[in-house]
């Protein structure tokens, strides 16, 4: 390297070179250049950058991030890039995201999933993670690679992780080939699968399969938990919501009972005050859970129940793509619509907003119900927002039905036989 400044200075000096000294100065100058070209290259080649994801199986961000966000990544950086997926609603997994947590001070609006941590970088949601992690991973790869973030019991859960007996899908890796090795390389076609040791974090590490995503991470296959293990994950939550849940069915067949055709029609009346403030009072819940939903960051929960599993799962947005938050909303202010027609429009709008606004009320309950039923026996968890949402369309549902019964007595049987039927005893008190 010297001897090509050398050749340099000369050349620039005034100082003439005979040919066999032109001839060793360009063969140095030629390998001067070739070494500064592949010394970056070499070294970029050999770096890894090494990142952890935590997840939800029943997070429908945290699938969108594994299928689609994380095999592209794969593809292009193949051995360069691992990651180690961490399931937080498993035990091991759920202490590992608390210490996370707590090592890098994150803050609880951004205690979410799919999270992903590279460095002292912390990524979450949909968004930030596609967006940002690309151009991370270059920059590290060009500072000569990132080790595993500095999760406390990382290291340990890793170490301690012990090969699948079981595991139909062979070769399994060792903990110490896991530590040497770089099992998820793009071209590799062998799938591997570790199963906790005892140590309360060992549990949280799953290890990918190609068969499924070439090279990268997947879901683990998990086996469908049973009806009373869903259950017991969260049993004061799930009680209350299986007693919401019987008293929104016995309310709805109480309803259609009250428009049977022999019982009484009480005289018109207008749709009383106390929708409108509970219309607005579930506006606040359905606000809440909408920017829960859309933001990706975690629920404040009371002491009953765990909102953030359900809002987690697959079941927070209809169809896949709209928020169960913004649907609702959505919900209360059509009610709200309704009982404006209905308490300050003419007498004809009024009973046709009477009757939609009945008719929205008992859709909103059966849809409650639905949902109700999904946290015990499904999701296995238990919002307390999401009952204080179906609480209130319960009472807006048996509120509705004063001034709906009417209005549906005049549209069906005209004036004089809905008058006729006002002398019977009110069913309905």
């Amino acid at each position: 390297m010297n001897a090509a400044r050398k050749c340099i200075s000369l050349r620039m000096g005034k100082g003439r070179l005979t040919v066999s000294q032109s001839l060793l100065c360009a063969a140095l100058l030629v390998l001067y250049a070739l070494g500064w070209q592949g010394v970056a290259p070499a070294a970029a080649e050999s770096a890894v950058v090494r990142a952890v994801l935590f997840y939800s199986p029943s997070c429908p961000h945290c699938h969108q991030v594994i299928e689609e966000v994380l095999p592209p990544l794969f593809e292009r950086y193949g051995v360069q890039l691992q990651l180690v997926g961490i399931d937080t609603t498993t035990q091991g997994g759920g202490a590992l995201f608390q210490a996370a947590v707590e090592r890098y001070a994150i803050p609880p609006e951004r205690q979410a999933v799919p999270m992903l941590i590279v460095g002292e970088t912390i990524l979450l949601g949909s968004g930030e993670i596609p967006n940002q992690f690309p151009g991370l991973v270059d920059f590290y790869l060009a500072q000569g690679g990132m080790d595993w973030p500095d999760i406390p019991g990382l290291c340990e859960a890793m170490a301690t992780a012990q090969p699948d007996p079981t595991a139909t899908q062979p070769p399994t890796l060792t903990p110490a080939e896991l530590a040497a090795s770089t099992p998820w390389s793009a071209t590799g076609s062998a799938a591997a699968t570790l199963t906790p040791a005892a140590s309360p974090t060992s549990e949280a590490l799953v290890l990918p399969s190609p068969t499924v995503l070439s090279g990268g991470l997947i879901l683990p296959n998990q086996a469908t938990p049973g009806i009373g293990e869903r259950l017991g994950r969260d049993p004061a939550g799930n009680v209350l919501a299986i007693i919401v849940l019987v008293g929104l069915i016995n309310e709805l067949g109480l309803a259609f009972n009250a428009f049977r055709m022999d019982a009484p029609v009480m005289p018109e009346a207008k749709p009383p005050y106390a929708i409108l403030a509970l219309c607005l009072l579930g506006m606040g819940v359905a606000a809440y859970l909408a920017y829960v939903e859309t933001a990706q960051v975690q629920a404040v929960c009371g002491p009953v129940g765990d909102c953030n599993t359900v809002q987690q799962s697959k079941y927070a947005r209809l169809f896949g793509f709209l928020p169960i938050g913004v649907l609702g909303l959505a919900g209360y202010l059509a009610l709200s619509v309704a009982w404006l027609v209905g308490r300050f429009g003419s007498r004809r709008l009024a009973r046709l907003a009477n009757l939609a606004l009945l008719g929205m009320a008992l859709f909103s309950v059966a849809f409650s119900i639905y949902l109700t039923f999904l946290e015990p026996f499904v999701i296995g968890a238990t919002c307390a927002w999401c009952l204080s949402s179906a609480l209130i369309m319960g009472a807006i549902l048996w509120l509705s039905l004063a001034p709906a019964k009417p209005a549906l007595f005049y549209f069906t049987y005209g004036v004089k036989h809905a008058k006729r039927k006002r002398g019977y005893r009110n069913s309905l008190h």
